[in-house]
């Protein structure tokens, strides 16, 4: 019942078997929505032809009906085999190995599956069956990059207001690591007060009023934990289920294994704001996937991607006949070499086309009541409301149909005044995300829409001080325990889950470690997180890796 794809061969994603100055690399194109989709580079830059009929058309100036393609092309493919090279004819080898090990695979051990294989779609990303009823349809996940800190926001600890400027107990910091500071430095105190919240009497920072007010709609896991220390590393694993590139996003197995309820958006899309992001494109990446599941960054005004528009004097019947042009041509190449990134190119370049229409229509804020635009605190073209506008960006996403929408707010990275970087992310998010909950919930979309915020890891009890970095009065990374939040499809509202102990250094209640989140996040949508799979080197990888793991039983509905 595993869901396995078959990548033995190597995925062959912008291989040069380029027409190199075509007759397409100067047109119209250069500027058009296919530049900027799924691909750095285009069909027409990095296509699926060698030397072409179209190389011939460019030099010779004869029109497509004078010429004998069959002809012509015997001719050229000839040429072209005498300048291959050993690392082309390996990779093309490699092709025809591959087709060989899908069919053995497809006829094997994923025969019966309740997710269809990729080969028995429709298109890549048609929608599939879960393994078991699912609660959520969909995700959007805050992801809060750099770390927020938890006893700043959700984890208080009187004791450390006791212990404020006295080293830790050697017998609790005993054998860690930290990226700054020594283990013997000193105590830091919460830097805010906290209040009981709701029925469910959470407990909150001052500086989360606006989700103090919907917090009995909202579960907390206060004992979350990772294994990594380091920002780019530790994003990765949250994000791929591995502190290592070139591994699958979350965003695109679920993409993978229950494909788009949207046939003119992206199944996976990705927002932006606050700055850089430390794990990088790395963390939205399809890996050993096919790329058609990678995510979509869009921007958060004007054009979701750039050149979504038509330059002046092109018109849509001028795009839908040279796309159909090349739709035929690589349809026709994929029919000789069987390559699967041949059909996620003539997939991105239709999801282009119909993303022309649907754009404009997407990033009208005016539809909006004016009330809800001032719920989230958004403001098109505001970029100070950057974040405001993508939580808004990615409800109306939800409302249309996308399967992973991935919401990054950088910036979360205190290492010095942990006080007012706290203060100005929360005056940033807080209201925007708490808005989120309540338009999902009114609209009635909070049932099957799943919403997770967190980081990659917390930070120290201990301060950090340096002179030299010019720091002070911030805390370090720490992988031990942090804070997450839940809230939708599958969740049990109003559970506060874990415990730390009393300095809030090490789990002693319920832990939770990333793995078990992302096994949660499939549950929640269906997927039994064991078998979701995909086989590549001769191995069959997961999202949660080879470790027991498990979906946190306490939060689920």
């Amino acid at each position: 019942m595993d869901h396995v794809g078959s990548c033995d061969h190597e995925l062959r994603r912008n291989h040069h078997e380029a027409v190199d100055h075509t007759v397409f690399d100067h047109t119209v194109f250069d500027h058009t929505v296919f530049d900027h989709t799924v691909f750095d580079h285009t069909v027409f830059d990095h296509t699926v032809f060698d030397h072409t009929v179209f190389d011939y058309i460019a030099a010779t100036g004869r029109a497509l009906d004078s010429i004998d393609v069959r002809r012509e092309q015997k001719a050229m493919n000839t040429e072209f085999l005498k300048l291959q090279t050993r690392r082309h004819f390996f990779n093309d080898c490699g092709v025809g190995l591959g087709k060989i090990a899908l069919a053995s695979l497809l006829s094997g051990g994923a025969a019966g599956s309740s997710i269809a294989a990729p080969a028995s779609r429709p298109s890549p990303t048609s929608p599939q069956p879960p393994h078991f009823p699912a609660r959520a349809k969909r995700v959007i996940y805050l992801f809060m990059a750099g770390a927020p800190s938890q006893l700043e926001l959700f984890d208080y600890k009187p004791k450390l207001v006791e212990l404020e400027g006295k080293p830790i107990p050697p017998s609790v910091v005993k054998g860690q690591r930290y990226a700054f500071i020594q283990p013997d430095a000193a105590v830091l105190a919460p830097r805010f007060r906290f209040k009981k919240h709701g029925d469910s009497g959470a407990e909150l920072s001052e500086m989360l009023p606006h989700l103090a007010g919907i917090v009995d709609d909202v579960s907390f896991v206060r004992s979350a934990h990772t294994d990594l220390f380091n920002h780019s590393p530790a994003q990765l694993f949250v994000n791929t289920g591995s502190g290592i590139p070139g591994r699958p996003s979350m965003g695109s197995w679920l993409s993978y294994g229950l494909g788009s309820e949207a046939n003119d958006l992206p199944s996976f899309v990705v927002l932006k704001s606050g700055g850089s992001l430390s794990g990088g494109a790395s963390m939205w990446s399809a890996g050993f996937l096919p790329s058609t599941h990678q995510g979509v960054p869009f921007r958060g005004q004007g054009d979701p991607i750039l050149h979504v528009s038509n330059p002046p004097g092109y018109d849509m019947r001028a795009q839908r006949d040279s796309l159909d042009l090349i739709q035929r041509q690589n349809r026709k190449r994929l029919g000789v070499v069987g390559d699967p990134e041949i059909l996620t190119r003539i997939n991105a370049y239709e999801m282009a086309y119909r993303m022309q229409t649907r754009a404009p229509e997407l990033m009208d804020f005016s539809q909006e009541t004016a009330e809800t635009v001032s719920m989230y605190g958004a403001e098109s073209g505001n970029s100070k409301q950057a974040f405001a506008n993508n939580c808004l960006l990615a409800r109306r996403l939800a409302e249309r149909g996308v399967r992973f929408i991935q919401v990054y707010h950088a910036g979360w990275d205190h290492h010095s005044n942990v006080e007012g970087g706290v203060r100005a992310q929360c005056r940033q998010t807080d209201q925007a995300c708490a808005a989120l909950i309540r338009d999902l919930k009114q609209r009635g979309l909070l049932d099957d829409t799943l919403v997770v915020w967190g980081g990659e890891f917390g930070r120290t009890p201990m301060v950090e001080t340096s002179a030299a970095l010019g720091r002070s009065m911030g805390r370090d990374h720490h992988p031990q325990a942090f804070t997450m939040w839940f809230a939708g499809g599958g969740i049990r509202p109003g559970v506060s889950l874990g415990r730390t102990d009393e300095l809030g250094f090490h789990v002693a209640e319920d832990p939770v470690h990333v793995h078990d989140v992302q096994a949660t996040i499939l549950h929640c949508l269906g997927i039994d997180h064991r078998r979701l799979t995909f086989r590549f080197r001769g191995l069959n990888f997961r999202l949660t890796g080879v470790e027991e793991n498990a979906p946190v039983e306490g939060l689920l509905a």
